[in-house]
């Protein structure tokens, strides 16, 4: 089975929960069954036109700027290649169609529908699976200013889908309400247990917290995101100076937010408590989960939120808002009665209910270990790759072969 993937971004130097599904999906489904391009924008003229990674063949298209900055990316004129990808996209699969003929197509992401969408309007109807990774509001995808423009041809990435696979019930819901035709599924993003569950050596997590400055004592919050609005680590920064002096606050990622975060750091008198450590390799991000105390992140939305699962593999309790995909897998003991609890929600906006839930973990043991052990359980038990693969192989690709 041959598909043409469509996705905004990729590997090795653009990474989230997205991309990040693709490379362990493709990765762990037989060659001999699947043949994976993708069609991608380039953005850094460092990275090549064309190369192979892992199971997929990837072509970027679009202009580019060598190793360009997170702040970059979000202005002028590198942002304009986002409203541009859809028409390099089409132009780039109608070429790559006529070599290949593939099977199916499958859209990374609902603004990725686009290419597709146009494909079948001026090409052929190639069936095609829509997956809901976005982690953005609904209300703010559908208010964009460039797709109400379009708002029509919005419509029918849903409408005209052979099949939609989600990534938590929420945005189920979501493709439902834009009156898709299609069966939905919710197959949601996993977790490589294996790699987040190696144990590393002493001598290993000593001198990472070495390198840290992490002291016997203190308290380690670390998130592993993008320094963007909708992840809130402005207010994990608020709730840090109404905690203790040996709390502090590991920021793993890069973002276009960055300066507003230090600038808010240093004014709420926390900034050496801070510690802005930049984009970590995939690979190494176990490490410094395991020498951290609690995972945090009140996001504002989320789709699902690859991070949070990670975390729970490791062995950290959790902490986080009840909102989008996030309710899926994160039940906390007052919110969610009847289930065994797998972590601590706090409301948006709310430093000072970060503060409090924070002091709960560092004081209450017996809880911290409870969620521990239930939240480990559950990613287990749900959210392995090695499931996740076979069930997008079994309800999902199959779907689109029939079509």
């Amino acid at each position: 089975m041959r598909l043409l993937i469509f996705s905004l971004t990729y590997y090795p130097r653009f990474v989230g929960g997205a991309e990040v599904a693709v490379k362990e999906i493709t990765d762990r489904l037989s060659p001999a069954d699947f043949d994976f391009d993708m069609i991608t924008l380039r953005l850094d003229s460092t990275l090549p036109k064309e190369e192979k990674i892992g199971n997929v063949r990837v072509y970027r298209v679009g202009f580019a700027k060598k190793n360009p900055s997170p702040e970059e990316l979000v202005r002028f004129p590198l942002y304009f290649l986002k409203v541009l990808y859809p028409v390099l996209a089409l132009k780039k699969a109608i070429s790559l169609y006529r070599e290949n003929h593939y099977d199916g197509f499958w859209a990374m992401m609902t603004y990725m529908g686009f290419p597709v969408v146009l494909f079948r309007l001026f090409w052929k109807k190639v069936p095609y699976v829509l997956t809901l990774q976005d982690g953005d509001p609904i209300e703010h995808i559908r208010g964009r200013a460039r797709i109400r423009i379009v708002y029509p041809l919005f419509k029918r990435i849903f409408t005209e889908a052979s099949v939609v696979q989600t990534i938590s019930h929420y945005l189920a819901q979501f493709a439902k309400s834009m009156n898709t035709q299609a069966p939905v599924f919710v197959v949601p993003n996993g977790v490589d247990m294996a790699h987040f569950t190696k144990k590393h050596g002493e001598q290993e997590l000593a001198r990472l917290k070495g390198e840290l400055g992490k002291k016997e004592g203190d308290t380690y919050l670390i998130t592993t995101s993008r320094m963007v609005p909708k992840n809130a680590s402005d207010d994990v920064i608020r709730a840090l100076a109404l905690l203790p002096n040996n709390v502090h606050f590991l920021i793993l990622g890069t973002g276009p937010d960055e300066a507003k975060l230090r600038a808010l750091a240093r004014e709420s008198r926390v900034y050496e408590r801070v510690k802005f450590l930049g984009h970590i390799d995939h690979g190494r991000m176990p490490l410094y989960l395991s020498i951290s105390d609690i995972f945090i992140r009140p996001s504002l939305s989320e789709g699902m939120g690859n991070s949070f699962i990670e975390a729970m593999a490791v062995g950290l309790p959790v902490i986080a808002t009840h909102v989008g995909g996030i309710t899926d897998f994160l039940f906390d003991p007052e919110k969610n009665p009847g289930k065994n609890p797998t972590g601590l929600a706090v409301d948006i906006r709310d430093p000072q209910g970060i503060a409090r839930q924070v002091k709960r973990l560092m004081e209450e043991k017996t809880l911290r270990e409870v969620l521990v052990q239930n939240a480990f359980t559950f990613v287990k038990d749900t959210y392995d790759w090695g499931n996740i693969a076979g069930r997008m192989e079994r309800e999902i690709f199959t779907k689109v072969k029939r079509a």
